[in-house]
């Protein structure tokens, strides 16, 4: 039997319960994945850098990772859907690239983009994005340029326009976290779900040491019903090669924390591609014996499904 889920059992129902009453009120009516589906919840897609849609800046990863060429990867390895994120590091605040290759793909991606909390009309960029076929979220990046008081306008601005709209947010605040906890209290009928479980990722070997330093800071995120938690990019994390032993203790506290009912699988590629392949990401969590079937079920595509109240169609 996998280890974790006797001690698990009361914490993670009665998690589970608060938070599928909770979301549930902020989503409203949930969408369920067809059994079997692993949904990834955040890969990139960019074009190469021209003039037509030129980048702001670089993501480390190939020179191009299109649509096309992400459905690709995802079929070979059986992965169904995907949310696909706008890559901020390119394309900043615009959106129209993963607009396109979901026109093209339109079972197979739902869309978050990155949202400016110091654009006084952001409340109508937000509308307006809910508006897009195929969206599911927006994305709030806790930089330099975002204010650290848990108090700005701009910040709150943001989310009660995500709250208005049933759009979760993407928050992602390595290094901010009490700041996170504050927002979600602050702000209770907005689906919080934090990237990168948390915590500051590598773009390229090796993991640092102290990884999991700030994890204590992320378990107490989980006394935020309105908090749900991507475990995204977890194996890069690791210190070790497939199938990254070393990152199950640590998930384990995480899963202990906020239940599976708030936990979403993902692999975050192409930021990974310098750690691992695509395959290793996804098959690190089908092989782990540290899950039972129904917690797998939860954390590679249910969870993801309610949470965005969308998943791809049934094959």
């Amino acid at each position: 039997m996998p280890q974790h889920l006797h001690r698990r059992g009361f914490v993670q129902a009665s998690a589970a319960a608060a938070a599928t009453i909770t979301v549930a009120g902020l989503a409203g009516a949930a969408r369920a994945a067809a059994p079997g589906m692993t949904i990834d919840a955040q890969v990139h897609a960019y074009e190469r850098n021209h003039p037509g849609r030129p980048w702001a800046g670089t993501l480390v990863g190939p020179e191009e990772m299109t649509g096309d060429q992400m459905v690709a990867a995802m079929d070979a390895v059986g992965v169904n859907g995907a949310v696909l994120v706008s890559p901020f590091s390119m394309y900043r605040y615009d959106a129209s690239y993963v607009l396109d290759v979901q026109a093209k793909h339109p079972d197979r991606f739902g869309l978050v983009k990155p949202v400016d909390p110091n654009d006084p009309a952001v409340a109508d960029v937000v509308a307006d994005w809910k508006g897009k076929k195929g969206t599911v979220g927006i994305r709030l990046i806790m930089g330099d340029a975002v204010s650290k008081d848990p108090a700005d306008p701009g910040v709150n601005r943001v989310l009660a326009a995500a709250a208005k709209q049933s759009l979760p947010v993407n928050l992602l605040c390595w290094g901010r976290l009490e700041q996170a906890a504050q927002l979600a209290a602050g702000n209770p009928n907005t689906q919080l779900v934090v990237d990168h479980l948390g915590l500051r990722q590598p773009f390229e070997p090796p993991p640092p040491v102290d990884a999991w330093a700030d994890l204590p800071k992320v378990l107490a995120l989980a006394a935020h019903p309105n908090v749900a938690i991507k475990i995204t990019g977890a194996c890069t994390l690791s210190h070790e090669p497939f199938p990254y032993k070393d990152i199950w203790d640590p998930l384990g506290r995480i899963f202990d924390a906020f239940g599976f009912d708030r936990c979403l699988w993902g692999t975050d590629w192409t930021r990974a591609v310098k750690l691992l392949t695509y395959k290793e990401g996804v098959e690190a969590f089908r092989v782990a014996d540290r899950l039972s079937d129904s917690d797998r079920a939860k954390l590679m595509s249910g969870t993801l499904a309610r949470v965005y109240n969308w998943s791809p169609p049934k094959a």
